[in-house]
């Protein structure tokens, strides 16, 4: 169970971060300051926090003329679905779940 807890605490932070990171690089950008580079927005997405990063991409109205944003943040979020989906269909069972 507490394998379970961790997972939780780390998709729940990273979504955080996501969503942060949304809201400080719009600050940044209206402020023209040092930008937030867009890979590092995709890294965040990536690694579980797709879910923080739309709904900061709409929140806060950034990145939304980008179309990589726009269906590239959307498409990531599926793939963590279909990972998550997968996982949890597979014949075979993780130890550690």
């Amino acid at each position: 169970m507490k394998v379970i807890l961790l997972i939780v605490i780390y998709i729940f932070a990273v979504n955080v971060l996501g969503f942060a990171l949304m809201g400080i690089d719009k600050y940044k950008a209206k402020k023209r300051g040092f930008r937030i580079p867009e890979a590092t927005l995709f890294v965040v997405a990536i690694i579980g926090g797709a879910i923080g990063s739309i709904v900061g991409m709409f929140t806060f109205n950034h990145k939304t003329r980008k179309r990589y944003f726009v269906f590239g943040m959307p498409a990531i979020l599926i793939l963590h679905i279909a990972l998550v989906i997968a996982l949890i269909l597979s014949p075979v069972r993780i130890a550690i779940l």
